[in-house]
């Protein structure tokens, strides 16, 4: 049986539920459209740092915030359009700002559409007409998360028409006690420490001790990513549209998550154009990632 229920806690909180498979999705729209929870058999899959959730002031550590329209950081939180500067801080703006449910289901699975819209507030800082579409479905142990992007530019007489540059990603924070209980199957042979620029190869696991890791592998052979967590006895697998060309691996000495983030393209895209993606106005693109998490004996 799957049902949609709706929760007044700090913020309205939609919560996805398949009765069967004792599964659970909490949906936060207007703390930027972000999961905060996901639950499988009823055991969390996800880590939220509940203290700084609460402080709307504060980058959110935890659930699945949504990238966008970069991925990382600017140097200097800026970039250049047509001879002009602009200003965007790190991951871009919609996992801070209000999404808007307009489409619920419960037929043979939970489903929930958010959508986010330009408006004054982004045109100041990316001078682009655009609407998202995300679509959050549950069912059983999957988590698919839909993605629609379009450029408006041109078509609400506020911008001319104008092709849109953008690259996307989500950030999963996935729950752990035991970091050196991690193995994680991802289909490249190298990776690159995105502080130090250090070019390494990937064993399948990484430095528990170590006090970050925040690194990225390009250059996929494949489109899928699985993380085992032994302590738990848990395998997460994340699949994703071709689009997204990368997987970021980091985490931080003494908290409790890993993060595995599918983005489009790498730091600083939108100055060095590297896989960045151009619609055309009125142009749509469409993208998915699923995850599925398993416990195993």
């Amino acid at each position: 049986m799957f049902a949609i229920g709706l929760e007044q806690k700090q913020y309205k909180t939609y919560i996805l539920l398949d009765e069967t498979a004792q599964s659970c999705l909490e949906v936060v729209p207007e703390r930027g459209g972000m999961i905060t929870r996901w639950q499988v058999h009823g055991e969390e899959i996800l880590y939220l740092d509940q203290k700084r959730f609460a402080k709307p002031e504060l980058s959110v550590r935890g659930g699945i915030p949504i990238l966008f329209p970069i991925c990382g950081n600017l140097p200097n939180d800026t970039y250049s359009y047509q001879g002009r500067q602009y200003r965007l801080k790190q991951h871009g703006f919609a996992r801070d700002l209000p999404w808007t449910v307009t489409q619920q289901q419960t037929e043979g699975k939970a489903a929930i559409t958010l959508t986010l819209t330009s408006n004054p507030q982004t045109r100041q800082c990316y001078p682009f007409d655009f609407e998202l579409e995300f679509t959050y479905t549950l069912k059983g142990n999957d988590l698919e998360i839909f993605q629609r992007f379009k450029n408006l530019s041109g078509t609400i007489n506020s911008l001319p028409p104008r092709v849109m540059p953008f690259s996307t990603g989500l950030h999963p924070y996935f729950l752990t006690q035991d970091k050196t209980q991690l193995q994680f199957d991802i289909p490249a042979i190298q990776y690159r420490d995105q502080n130090t620029q250090q070019v390494s190869d990937f064993t399948g696991t990484f430095d528990a001790d170590a006090d970050e890791i925040d690194v990225i592998f390009g250059s996929l052979t494949g489109l899928a990513t699985l993380a085992y967590d032994y302590q738990r006895h848990l395998r997460v697998a994340l699949s994703y549209s071709a689009a997204y060309a990368n997987v970021v691996y980091w985490t931080v000495q003494g908290k409790d998550y890993y993060c595995l983030e599918p983005w489009t393209a790498p730091r600083n895209a939108l100055n060095t154009t590297q896989q960045l993606i151009y619609l055309k106005p009125g142009e749509i693109c469409e993208m998915l990632v699923h995850l599925s998490a398993t416990f195993f004996e």
